[in-house]
């Protein structure tokens, strides 16, 4: 967004996710005025710069829209602060910190007339606007919940937030709702139903809600002339559809009591009477409301023709007989509403259970994962194990790019469903089946995106004789921001990893530069003045002393590429150690005689067991560790330190060791967390070396299977002590290479 704003692409950025993790939020607000100010006065750039940023990002249009974007985002904020405060108090009524509209929904058409006028009536006061549906216990028709479906997708698809309610009750419902969201205008539509419905209920919807709106305005619409057509006084709304078998429970019941009180109780018809209305009461507990009324009715009419007397007629003498026959209806009538309802609000509860564990199984599920691709293919598990249905989850880089489905994915993509998928990525909606969109598709596609970041779009088959609801669209949408989180998360994980290496590059970078232009520079300006002086040298012992300086020199420089090599090697992975048996004595006496250079201010001593075995390792590699580890004791203590060598078999017998020891000053404390670093040199350290003759010498050791370990000499300096692995020769096969 401010880049549509400045024109330029603002990097010193955080994401969003750190925002929403921060506990408080402080803006810091300042005019475009006194910004520009700051700006000419020197306190933001400098120089020429400070003049470049004047005319381009530092405009005054474009700071105002920067600092309307900071405001209403920081409004925003704490109006969800108030909301999740606000949550549950239906008794503090409404807030009037700001306009906030709920337009009440329901299965009816004109609903999406109220949806869009709410949508605009939201759009000229800027305020947020909620779309509230109050389910009831009445069960839908399949037209009804396709008609609530769209009517709830329009109001989401415009911006609203949907909310479903549980309630019986739609005034009180709509009420507590709007105190709950701070809701300061319900749009409600003008009834124009079953006016018996009105009447039977206890008045009329909106004179209700008036009454317990308090100081929240009711804003009634009244319908269009293509939804203005009133309903008459008496219409016949058939009842939901019940199975055979629920009909024929009820059926077998009745029949059962008759047969009982015809063979036991024919003369205590009353008492019959009474079992029928257990056995209503039985039935309400495992059929729906139709079937109990049916089973209700039965049973009075059948009671009434075989028991009451005078039997096999439908005449009725008595008061006491009149009372039971009428009581069997309402509580056939009653019982049927009550357990309808109550199996409804259960049959609710436990599809909202259903959705919170799958939910929650899905975050813990993608809490736990270490890579994408394993979070994505359990998570495409979850989903198809979830609606029962096979989907596939689609990454698009971009709007003009091949769609590339997950291998995890359950469900094959043409052609056309890929369009329907990109469709839904490049505008961050819903498309495919259920919608109006592409409806033909057969699959229902959703855009997996995070704070208007889309990374492609999750796709669901269900069968073709089977719907999503609105409530599964729901926990689809739940699901798909989950995996958008995920995908986020992973790719801060590697934007972080990427800026870590990049920050390491610069930094080793940086220092090999300078480390490398020093110690080049350095033998190689010796050798220069030391071959001007050769050539005016005339007497025979200068030449030999101009000599000797030239090869310290050159075999300084050499030392110095010769570790730059093997560092490399060390990192590319090129090093193959070629392991063969080598003699302990002939490995220290080659070290000793390529470090002669550095040794001739040092005396050294070297301690090795006569019966020492030989060893199987990489002869060249081994014997620049140790040397490595003999010019580091001679080149980092003072002149006439003394330099100790020893090598042997440890007491278990399970390795080899090589001891490098002097009776210098020993390891820097703060150094030792780092000493086989690349680079580490100790604030002391003497010029000539880069700091990479400990991590290389690990990198060789390692290679063979060894290890290296330091101590401190109890005399004083410092112990280095290479470990290879050891087994008698005449038990261990001859390698040629590891």
């Amino acid at each position: 967004m401010t880049r549509s704003i400045t024109g330029t692409a603002v990097r010193e950025t955080v994401p969003d996710s750190i925002i929403e993790m921060a506990d408080e939020i402080e803006l810091v607000d300042i005019t475009a005025q006194d910004l520009r100010e700051r700006l000419e006065e020197g306190n933001v750039y400098q120089g020429d710069r400070a003049a470049i940023a004047s005319e381009n990002f530092f405009q005054e249009p474009i700071l105002n829209a920067l600092r309307e974007l900071a405001l209403r985002y920081t409004a925003e904020r704490v109006d969800r602060q108030l909301s999740s405060l606000r949550h549950g108090q239906t008794k503090s009524g409404v807030w009037q910190s700001g306009e906030r509209l709920m337009v009440a929904v329901d299965t009816s058409p004109f609903s999406t007339q109220l949806v869009r006028w709410a949508r605009r009536s939201a759009s000229a006061q800027d305020a947020p606007w909620i779309a509230v549906h109050v389910m009831s216990a009445s069960p839908l028709t399949p037209e009804s919940q396709a008609q609530l479906d769209q009517n709830l997708a329009l109001a989401r698809e415009l911006g609203g937030e949907v909310v479903l309610a549980q309630s019986e009750n739609v005034p009180m419902a709509l009420v507590q709702v709007a105190i709950e969201h701070n809701a300061s205008q319900i749009i409600i539509g003008k009834p124009r139903g079953n006016r018996w419905r009105y009447l039977i209920s206890g008045g009329d919807i909106i004179d209700r809600l008036l009454s317990l709106a308090g100081n929240i305005n009711v804003n009634v619409i009244p319908p269009s002339e293509e939804h203005n057509k009133t309903k008459p006084w008496l219409v016949f709304e058939p009842p939901p559809a019940s199975s055979f078998h629920e009909y024929s429970v009820a059926l077998a019941m009745v029949a059962a009591i008759s047969f009982a009180g015809l063979l036991i109780l024919d003369k205590y018809y009353l008492t019959i009477g009474l079992f029928y209305l257990l056995g209503i009461v039985i039935l309400s507990l495992k059929i729906g409301r139709w079937p109990v009324l049916f089973a209700g009715f039965l049973s009075a009419v059948t009671w009434e023709f075989l028991f009451i007397p005078p039997k096999f007629s439908f005449r009725i003498n008595n008061t006491e007989d009149w009372a039971l026959f009428v009581s069997l209806l309402i509580v056939a009538v009653v019982v049927g509403q009550l357990t309808a309802r109550i199996r409804t609000q259960a049959q609710d509860e436990h599809n909202r259970e259903r959705r919170a564990t799958a939910l929650f199984k899905l975050t813990s599920i993608l809490s736990e994962t270490e890579n994408l691709d394993d979070a994505l293919t359990k998570a495409q598990k979850q989903i198809d194990e979830t609606f029962k249905a096979h989907s596939a989850i689609v990454f698009i880089s971009s709007t003009d790019s091949k769609p590339e489905i997950h291998p995890a994915s359950s469900a094959k993509l043409d052609n056309r469903e890929q369009t329907v998928a990109n469709w839904a990525h490049s505008h961050r909606r819903p498309a495919g089946r259920f919608t109006d969109t592409l409806p033909g598709s057969k699959g229902f596609f959703l855009p997996i995106m995070r704070h208007d970041v889309s990374f492609g779009a999750l796709g669901v088959f269900v069968p073709e004789n089977e719907i999503l609801t609105l409530q599964q669209r729901d926990l689809l949408d739940s699901f798909t921001t989950q995996i958008a989180m995920v995908i986020e998360r992973f790719h801060l994980r590697a934007a972080s990893e990427r800026e870590r290496l990049l920050a390491e590059s610069e930094r080793l970078y940086r220092t090999l530069h300078e480390c490398v232009s020093h110690e080049l520079r350095t033998p190689l300006a010796v050798i220069t003045g030391t071959i001007e002086s050769l050539a005016n040298a005339k007497d025979e012992t200068s030449r030999q002393e101009l000599s000797q300086e030239i090869r310290e020199a050159t075999q300084r420089l050499n030392r110095l590429v010769g570790n730059l090599l093997d560092q490399t090697r060390l990192e590319s992975g090129a090093l193959k150690p070629k392991l063969d048996w080598c003699d302990p004595r002939d490995l220290v006496n080659a070290a000793i005689k390529g470090s002669e250079d550095v040794l001739k201010h040092h005396p050294y001593e070297v301690h090795l067991p006569d019966d020492l075995p030989p060893i199987l390792a990489d002869f060249t590699l081994t014997e620049q560790a140790i040397g490595n580890l003999i010019v580091n004791s001679a080149l980092h203590t003072p002149a006439g330190t003394h330099i100790y060598v020893t090598a042997g078999i440890d007491r278990d017998g399970t390795r080899a060791f090589f001891t490098i020891a002097d009776d210098g000053p020993g390891f820097p404390q703060e150094m030792k967390d780092r000493l086989f670093k690349k680079f580490a040199r100790g604030d002391a350290a003497k010029a000539g070396g880069l700091g990479l003759g400990l991590s290389i010498v690990r990198g060789f050791i390692l290679a063979q299977g060894g290890d290296i370990a330091i101590g401190e000499n109890p005399n004083g300096g410092a112990i280095t002590t290479l470990f290879l692995p050891f087994q008698t020769p005449d038990k261990t096969v001859r390698h040629e290479s590891l």
